[in-house]
């Protein structure tokens, strides 16, 4: 018979294994068009900031990165919860400025990140702990 915890921990590393390669994916392509192509970006806050488009470039690759390969490769898998704690203040942040632009309706998106690498924070640290390879 299947041990059901067990199963449960399987069903759990799968679900935040899809939420850190979701949201790579995504960060990844936020900060490679914020480095590699801010003029064509569509927001109207990165033509009035430009070294704040380049700031949050650095941060979305640098949280995008970390959220996958420390955990994929065993070497220092906590750093993945720091990359998701990194990122729960990014989206703090992220909704604030946007709430100071008059931009509140547009917050949607960071609340589903915050949300998401809460999810993979609490997940990572607290039930399914990725192991360092040795």
């Amino acid at each position: 018979m299947t041990n059901p915890k067990r199963k449960n921990s399987k069903v759990l590393n799968m679900a935040l294994w899809l939420f850190q390669i979701l949201l790579a994916v995504i960060f990844v392509w936020a900060g490679t068009m914020k480095l590699f192509q801010p003029n064509g970006l569509p927001w109207p806050w990165t033509k009035e900031n430009p070294e704040l488009v380049t700031i949050s470039g650095i941060l979305d690759l640098l949280a995008g990165l970390g959220l996958t390969l420390p955990t994929l490769l065993g070497v220092r898998p906590k750093m993945t919860i720091y990359a998701a704690y990194g990122i729960i203040a990014l989206m703090i942040a992220a909704s604030i400025f946007h709430s100071m632009r008059g931009e509140g309706d547009q917050i949607g998106f960071n609340i589903f990140i915050l949300f998401s690498a809460l999810f993979i924070a609490w997940g990572r640290h607290k039930k399914v702990p990725a192991e360092p390879k040795k």
